[in-house]
């Protein structure tokens, strides 16, 4: 039987999901010189994700920017994400260093301007096929290893052979079910609903989170002067919101600190969300797939980091794996590098959403950290480089950091929580 390397192949690889993750994967693929099937199991080419943050943290702009994407979602009217965040020692607002540069960002923008955006510009790529009404119903095997996909498409069934298979169709993937990839499930104790308000202005025109110790909720601004709000409570309210959604929505909003003014704006959607949306983790690679986005690993929603993380796994496997999905290279000394790159940059942030997602209160090392930040403008600064994502755990809470936290909050033992003092600039440099 011919082996991966010299079988014929209708393309080098076929990806299931045309959205977020799968549409970057086949762009970064396809300027690599591989042939990309791209399938989409919905027919209309606008389609999106509905229940999403719709945020791009920072550590997705230098994808956005490979995608050539930054010009676009700018004239869009994707928002920058610069915000704050709301704590029992007040509010924590990073600002930029005295005469240093600005602080990275990345942008607010709803699915409903992203995914037919970036599926277009997958569709007008050399070497993406983009194949919409395309359902995957199973997976093609020859020696113990994936060589394609059965799918149902708009004039029947097909077969389409590839030497690799990704699967870019989130935390409930078929492409991971056909090929017996389990998932490992983590409780998540909070639920959570959002909705979309036109005209609610939100102090300093940027985004709010407020972590109330066990219950959360963020309001984001995005593009056309849309704000999406989201709670997530602690299930123990979920009683009170199964009888009483709208009501007990809105109760939950005004009773925040600074509570947006939604009572004044115009709500343009219905209020949507999940009861139960657990944390999913899968092994992100098995002979001649890969899985992206969603996926691979599904965290906790209050912390928005999908998007992002969609964005940086469909890039990380296309450094990984492009040649050889040319066969030029073994394919699955490729697949390796890109499960461990993968593990390596994300399994903490997981673990550490894992554990948040228990509805807990702060913990002693959390505590330090968030009340210097919410004291000092370095310490702020430090927190906004962790919730971009752009450094680890280990960094965040890195013993140097820890020590000078320890010190800005001896130096305000006793003192009552200034007003937003990271907010103007003051505080350590």
């Amino acid at each position: 039987m011919p082996g991966p390397e010299s079988a014929e192949y209708d393309y080098d690889v076929v990806i299931s999901g045309a959205g977020l993750a799968g549409s970057a994967a086949a762009i970064l693929l396809a300027r690599r010189g591989v042939r990309v099937a791209l399938l989409e199991r919905r027919s209309d080419p606008g389609a999106y994700k509905v229940l999403c943050t719709h945020s791009l943290t920072a550590n997705a702009y230098p994808v956005l920017d490979e995608l050539g994407l930054v010009p676009a979602l700018e004239e869009a009217g994707a928002v920058r994400n610069e915000a704050r965040w709301y704590t029992r020692w007040g509010w924590i607002t990073p600002k930029p260093a005295p005469g240093g540069p600005e602080l990275p960002y990345g942008y607010n923008v709803r699915r409903s301007t992203l995914d037919p955006l970036i599926r277009s510009r997958a569709a007008q790529t050399p070497g993406v096929e983009l194949l919409l009404g395309h359902r995957v119903t199973g997976l093609l095997r020859e020696a113990g290893r994936t060589v394609g996909v059965r799918a149902t498409a708009p004039h029947g069934e097909r077969e389409i052979r590839a030497r690799l298979v990704v699967g870019a169709d989130g935390k409930d993937s078929a492409v991971a079910e056909f090929a017996g990839m389990r998932a490992r499930s983590y409780e998540n104790t909070r639920f959570g609903y959002l909705a979309h308000y036109r005209g609610l202005p939100l102090p300093g025109g940027i985004g709010h989170t407020w972590f109330l110790e066990p219950d959360m909720a963020y309001a984001f601004p995005n593009d056309d002067g849309v704000t999406v709000i989201a709670v997530l409570p602690d299930k123990e309210r979920l009683p009170a919101f199964r009888e009483d959604l709208e009501g007990s929505f809105s109760a939950f909003v005004r009773a925040l600190p600074e509570a947006p003014p939604i009572d004044a704006a115009e709500r343009v959607s219905k209020i949507i969300g999940t009861v139960d949306y657990p944390l999913l983790s899968r092994k992100p690679t098995a002979p001649g797939i890969a899985l992206v986005g969603d996926a691979a690993l599904t965290s906790d929603p209050l912390w928005g980091v999908g998007c992002g993380w969609a964005l940086q796994t469909a890039q990380w496997l296309a450094e990984a794996v492009a040649p050889a999905a040319t066969g030029r290279g073994r394919l699955d000394r490729s697949l390796a590098r890109y499960a461990r790159r993968h593990q390596w940059r994300l399994r903490g942030h997981q673990h550490l959403a894992v554990d948040f997602a228990k509805a807990r209160p702060f913990n002693p090392a959390e505590e330090m950290v968030f009340s210097a930040a919410a004291r000092d403008a370095s310490m702020a600064r430090h927190m906004h480089l962790f919730a971009s994502r752009l450094i680890g755990p280990v960094r965040f809470l890195n013993p140097l950091m820890m020590a000078k936290a320890t010190a800005v909050n001896i130096r305000h033992r006793g003192a009552p929580p200034a007003p937003d003092r990271a907010q103007d600039g003051r505080g350590t440099a």
